[in-house]
């Protein structure tokens, strides 16, 4: 069964647009196909993040000012 679609409006930049009908019409594939695997990509991406966040979530912060110093100290800056 096709999963339920919604519709959305979206404004795009006049080059993006341009850009994204060109590729479309290359890849016979619908701008909607096109839009949509990109946000999925992208929301692929936070989460991936999110995870990345949450697996480092215990391990100590380090002031800024002392990793400069540790690298001044080291000599790679």
């Amino acid at each position: 069964m096709k999963s339920m679609q919604k519709r959305a409006t979206v404004y795009f930049d006049s080059h993006l647009h341009r850009a994204l009908r060109l590729k479309a019409a290359a890849t016979d594939e619908s701008i909607s196909d096109l839009v949509n695997s990109a946000v999925r990509m992208s929301l692929a991406e936070d989460a991936e993040d999110l995870a990345a966040f949450e697996e480092r979530a215990k391990e100590p912060n380090l002031a800024f000012e002392s990793v400069l110093k540790d690298l001044m100290k080291r000599g790679k800056l």
